[in-house]
């Protein structure tokens, strides 16, 4: 079994558990690669009890035979690593460096027990669906998608702006707001949720429509399938906007036409045995806790 370690910045405060996640790879007798430019930034601080790889981006993961990719941060960090792993269908173990952690769920407490179950395939996979965005002009290169969500935001202080919206096809309804998020059920415990917008179960088959402080105070978020097309005209005292793909965001014009839709490859999660997406939301919201108990 190959191992991928995937960071993007190795804290001083993180020194003790990125070494232990890398003596628990080799103490399971695991064959362990580390993402190039992550390695940089550690090196003279970790020490490597054995024999490593290096992979510098997406077209080596394949050659290398990677079976699992170990991601040490927080959520942005693996989001980060959805654009390394792309559709190559490689799991993702993330385990959390940072605060909240719903994508990175594994505690840095548990990090030996977490690498033992894997070693040992007490794990399962979960599949969750990201979005894609079609645009022209083209935006975002070779990385189109979201695992979190797609926002179309006004820029610095501007007033807001108008956000004209279709599906499939058929006119929605004009958003005049900061902006609008459309979230997968993965994304909806992130900014949608800080906006007002619902909780959706992995593999629910849904998509959800967050507007950002609108002004028509009668819309709301809106849930719709995931097998829609949503597309979108956009209009503002401003020139440009910003367009957004989890934490990737380029300039858009009103001349752009832009529309949102499922992406044809999902990104693969582990979950360990002990872990469930019940347990997690209660864990990261604080549910059923009171200061009077």
């Amino acid at each position: 079994m190959r191992i991928l370690v995937f960071g993007k910045q190795c804290k001083e405060k993180d020194i003790p558990q990125v070494q232990e996640v890398f003596d628990a790879l080799f103490s399971e007798g695991l064959e362990v690669s580390i993402y190039q430019p992550y390695l940089e930034d550690f090196r003279d601080q970790i020490r490597l009890n054995g024999e490593f790889k290096t992979l510098d981006g997406y077209e080596e993961i394949v050659p290398q035979s990677i079976d699992f990719v170990v991601v040490l941060g927080g959520d942005g960090t693996m989001l980060s690593a959805t654009t390394l792993v792309r559709d190559t269908g490689v799991p993702m173990l993330g385990i959390n460096l940072g605060r909240l952690g719903f994508l990175a769920s594994i505690d840095k407490h548990h990090i030996r027990q977490s690498i033992g179950m894997l070693a040992k395939g007490q794990y399962r996979i979960e599949e969750r669906a990201m979005l894609y965005l079609e645009s022209s002009p083209r935006l975002f290169g070779p990385i189109p998608f979201a695992l979190n969500d797609c926002t179309l935001l006004k820029r610095d202080t501007s007033s807001m702006i108008t956000i004209h919206t279709f599906l499939n096809g058929d006119f929605l309804t004009s958003y005049w707001a900061d902006g609008i998020i459309i979230a997968t059920p993965t994304g909806s415990t992130g900014y949608s949720l800080s906006c007002g917008g619902p909780i959706i179960f992995p593999n629910s088959g849904n998509f959800v429509i967050t507007p950002v402080a609108p002004h028509n105070l009668n819309v709301r978020p809106l849930v719709l399938s995931d097998q829609s097309v949503i597309s979108f005209e956009i209009e503002g005292r401003a020139d440009n906007f910003i367009c957004s793909l989890d934490s990737r965001f380029e300039l858009v014009g009103t001349h752009h036409q832009l529309a949102v839709r499922k992406n044809d490859f999902c990104i693969r999660l582990v979950q360990l045995q002990d872990t469930t997406f019940l347990n997690t939301i209660r864990a990261k919201l604080g549910w059923g806790e009171d200061i009077r108990n």
